[in-house]
């Protein structure tokens, strides 16, 4: 296997053996032939675009299928093989409409497999793996542009779930994919992935418009972290359709529903509210599964990642449950919703009552629900607020958490900023500091909670709104500084979303992704002044001086 995906591959240059993560080398070779499949369906979804045609069927299962290959989502071979099976149906279908394509067929356009030791051989074989491309800047840039396009896929799935779809995230997706079974110069790859930002804005934008027209905008809430004495569901991951239908079946039942990890926004939506065995949320960063989800005592439901692997001493995968792209051997999997219909959760209602309530692990609430639309409100509060000198500086401390150690470097700057300074963020990584005790200016909290990791979007249209209100002609004339950490590949889409809205000086951490080659590294380093992290009081003094 090779693998270099996440933030935490070995060495920071690639997994060969194992993932870092826990994944073995079987299901990384599935992934890979998961999204060697996907290039082929895009090979023709491009013969189509041609002419003037996108093909949906084609745009829903490759943003389905390339959700199961993020990290920390899909655990379980056999369910990766269906999805294979799947997609060589919806290549042949879409193959089928589009007459073919011009000029000579990629492999990945044409290989046929029916069972699965065809799958799986062929999964090992070495034109699926990442390394099939010898040049290393070429495959950089490739895998650049296909690991932003996994976090594009996820956030368009999320919106197509509610209902809202755009051709041209579709479109863009499969543009990106079968660009990489092409030699292109290096100037048009450069571009497909700058181009993959804009998507990224457009997906992201979209999927705003999704959640917040079916379940409101998020507003400022004081989210309860003690637990209650009815036995309880606790569900994590991102898809807020799957949060609202668990809540419609558990009414009435005696069973309560908290929030995990990136679910934890749930609890800002209006929609949300008027549930009164929603009880609040229930631990913290995903990283800290094994121990809070034995903890808890309850049903477990992973919705998307992030899932760990379950360790020897846990004795909760009998009452673990997957749905969606969520797959793990063992565990229970909620099937997909029938089409006008929901899911069925009454499994876990009924694994919940005959659970104990939840053991309490902390007490106490915290503020979050500040999207842009909160900002907003309070727009005239905070533009007044850096006129007089109250705020000097905002620090945008988005994007994913993860286990390392030198992760603690967000706690120490989020510790050490001055107080006269307020952190936007949105993500996981708000849990290196989301409950520590730093106050307000003048009523405005000093951390600004946006919401799950695509709510990144707020933060960028929060700046937008900023640089208007102050008559500026550019984003970074604000005084705003970026320091962002990234785990998996949503946190790339962001960053590339971020980049294409010409946002300059991100501070990324806490090391480059191991994808990026010397000399890619450079070009991002040279146009947008891209910069590792470095010592924490290093960059604070960077920050305020603007730098």
């Amino acid at each position: 296997m090779f693998c270099f995906q996440c933030q935490e591959t070995a060495k920071n240059q690639g997994c060969t053996v194992r993932g870092v993560c826990g994944k073995p080398e079987s299901t990384a070779a599935l992934q890979d032939l998961l999204i060697y499949l996907c290039k082929g369906i895009s090979v023709y979804g491009e013969s189509l675009r041609e002419k003037g045609i996108v093909d949906r069927e084609a745009g829903r299962f490759i943003t389905k299928a390339l959700f199961v290959t993020i990290t920390n989502a899909s655990w379980d071979d056999l369910f990766i093989v269906e999805w294979i099976k799947e997609g060589l149906k919806v290549r042949d279908a879409v193959a089928e409409r589009a007459g073919g394509a011009a000029g000579p067929l990629p492999d990945c356009a044409t290989w046929k497999g029916s069972t699965r030791d065809d799958i799986v051989t062929k999964a090992m074989s070495d034109e699926v793996r990442i390394t099939a491309e010898g040049n290393e800047d070429i495959r950089s840039l490739r895998e650049l542009l296909i690991i932003g396009c996994k976090g594009i896929a996820a956030y368009a799935e999320h919106a197509e779930v509610l209902g809202f779809e755009k051709d041209e995230v579709y479109g863009s997706l499969m543009e990106s994919l079968a660009s990489t079974t092409r030699e292109l110069p290096v100037d048009e790859m450069i571009a497909l992935v700058m181009k993959a930002g804009e998507t990224a804005v457009m997906t992201m934008a979209l999927l705003d418009e999704a959640n917040t027209s079916t379940y409101g905008s998020p507003e400022m809430t004081e989210v309860n972290l003690g637990v209650r004495e009815n036995p309880g569901i606790l569900i994590s991951g991102h898809d807020l359709k799957d949060m609202e239908e668990l809540l419609e079946q558990t009414k009435g039942t005696g069973v309560d529903v908290y929030t995990h990890g990136e679910m934890l926004p749930a609890n800002y939506y209006p929609a949300f509210k008027k549930y009164d065995h929603f009880v609040g949320n229930y631990g913290g960063s995903w990283w800290h599964q094994n121990e809070e989800f034995e903890s808890f005592q309850g049903p477990v439901l992973l919705t998307t990642n992030c899932l760990v692997p379950v360790k020897k001493e846990n004795t909760y995968l009998d009452r673990l449950f997957t749905t969606g792209v969520v797959s793990y051997p063992g565990a229970k999997h909620i099937p997909a919703r029938p089409k006008g219909g929901k899911k069925d959760f009454s499994s876990l209602v009924e694994a919940a009552k005959k659970c104990s309530p939840p053991k309490e692990i902390e007490k106490g609430k915290i503020v979050g629900g500040f999207a842009h639309a909160q900002v907003m409100a309070l727009a005239d509060k905070v533009v007044e607020a850096v006129k007089s000198g109250a705020i000097s500086r905002f620090v945008v401390m988005a994007g994913c958490d993860g286990r390392f150690n030198s992760r603690d470097y967000y706690t120490e700057v989020a510790k050490n900023l001055p107080k006269d300074t307020v952190i936007l963020t949105a993500g996981c990584a708000k849990y290196r500091y989301n409950k520590l005790n730093l106050g307000d200016i003048g009523g405005i909290p000093r951390v600004l909670d946006a919401g799950q990791c695509n709510d990144s979007y707020s933060l960028a249209v929060i700046a937008l709104k900023l640089k208007e209100a102050f008559g500026l002609d550019d984003i970074n004339e604000l005084p705003i500084s970026y320091d962002i950490a990234w785990y998996e590949q949503k946190a790339v889409a962001v960053l590339l979303a971020l980049l294409s809205l010409g946002v300059q000086g991100i501070r990324l951490g806490p090391t480059l992704p191991a994808f990026l080659s010397p000399n890619v590294a450079k070009v991002l380093v040279d146009k947008f002044g891209i910069k590792p992290i470095g010592t924490v009081e290093g960059d604070i003094a960077a920050m305020m001086a603007g730098k």
